[in-house]
């Protein structure tokens, strides 16, 4: 590791930042805005940071005024336990799942774990936003799949009394009969992990997400950017859950309803920000897009949904000459 350093308030000079940097021997601090008194002793250089983001504990020991520096790596730490997953390639729908009443952290990598957090959490209430009446965990993923306009109507229950097994049976739209999970389509089994995810996590929880549109009809990767932004105005206990997501998306359709939303006001600039990434010379970069109050995307990258335009005019061309009589 080269270095490590850590801002408090503003990048400026008139914020507090210290770091660590390689020096002669070992380690040296860096700190500016701030002067760190040593205790008496000879002079000495620090060992190498712990792990990637912490301070060694001769940093305190050798410095009377260096306490403090804890709190960033205790800090740091926290936001790390507040991370979690959901892979692009979600678990195929089981005929039948097991639960014995534990309380999983959460769906899991690939959403193994969505029926179960969906049982665990049975007796949870969760409001859609302020001023909105809350409703049962259960309840709120089967109007979310109703909404996609996938489903009419989706429970979890008990295959026999005393029994510690379950089963998922749904109403497709406009059938009357229930059925498994597994006799519908493969893309209900990929968007029900990201649905119980996005209101399952623990409150203040960041949910990084790589694909969610994968296997999914366009108006439903539309719908799916209302669900998050439900998910990050929901409230819990009449509390705000201060949900974060970070989503990875090819998605034009998705993009699309977050720029309506901004538009329409339900989604406020500072709630959302989009960026590009493109690969460069030393490996991916990201690259703001500025969305102005009315949507907008004002630095469009070039090529960033392939050439639209230029496909609708050959189109129109070929369909012209195709038209012409021969002669």
């Amino acid at each position: 590791m080269e270095s490590l350093q850590y801002t408090l308030g503003s990048e400026d000079d008139r914020g507090l930042r210290i770091g660590m940097a390689p020096a002669k021997q070992g380690y040296k601090l860096t700190p500016h805005g701030y002067k760190l008194v040593r205790n008496p002793g000879r002079a000495w250089q620090p060992p190498p940071p712990v792990r990637f983001y912490g301070f060694p504990d001769e940093v305190f020991s050798y410095y009377q005024n260096a306490d403090f520096l804890a709190s960033f790596t205790l800090s740091l730490e926290r936001q790390f336990r507040g991370l979690q997953y959901l892979g692009p390639l979600r678990n195929r729908a089981k005929r039948a799942y097991t639960w014995a009443g534990e309380v999983p952290e959460h769906v899991g990598w690939t959403g193994e774990r969505a029926v179960e957090a969906l049982l665990a959490a049975k007796g949870r209430e969760i409001s859609r936003g302020f001023k909105k009446r809350a409703v049962l965990f259960p309840s709120l993923v089967a109007a979310w799949l109703k909404q996609m306009g996938l489903l009419d109507s989706f429970e979890a229950r008990s295959t026999g009394e005393h029994r510690k097994e379950y089963e998922v049976v749904v109403k497709t739209k406009g059938s009357r009969e229930e059925v498994n999970l597994t006799d519908v389509g493969f893309g209900i089994s990929q968007i029900l992990p990201v649905i119980v995810s996005c209101f399952y996590a623990a409150p203040h929880t960041t949910v990084l997400m790589e694909q969610p549109e994968l296997h999914l009809h366009p108006a439903v990767q539309s719908e799916m950017a209302d669900l998050f932004i439900e998910a990050i105005h929901a409230r819990e206990h009449g509390v705000d859950r201060g949900m974060q997501f970070i989503i990875e998306s090819h998605s034009e359709h998705f993009l699309r309803r977050l720029q309506r939303r901004v538009a329409e006001e339900r989604l406020k600039q500072d709630e959302v920000a989009l960026y590009f990434c493109e690969n460069g010379v030393g490996g991916s970069d990201l690259k703001p897009l500025m969305v102005d109050l009315y949507g907008n995307i004002t630095n469009w990258p070039e090529g960033f949904f392939g050439d639209e335009m230029g496909d609708l005019v050959a189109m129109t061309e070929a369909a012209a000459r195709r038209s012409e009589p021969a002669e």
